[in-house]
């Protein structure tokens, strides 16, 4: 699927500068730069969803030491 993206000026001559010095497409770059990262953005964005959620009482909250002992793990 065909996205498109606008970059600043300096991000894109820096991107163009990489792609003409190893022979790849900008594209290919914009396309590492987002596998790379977008677990992160993913689990980042979820914790503020549950956090916001927590704060609202709408999460369910377990402390470490339950969750231990439900495990039998609090010898």
């Amino acid at each position: 699927m065909a996205t498109s993206v606008r970059l600043p000026d300096d991000l894109d001559k820096r991107l163009s500068d990489l792609a003409r010095r190893t022979g790849r497409s900008k594209a290919f770059y914009i396309r590492e730069a987002i596998e790379q990262q977008i677990e992160d953005l993913e689990d980042y964005y979820d914790a503020v969803r549950i956090s916001q959620a927590v704060r609202e009482g709408k999460a369910r909250v377990v402390s470490a030491e339950d969750v231990w002992g439900d495990l039998g793990l609090d010898d």
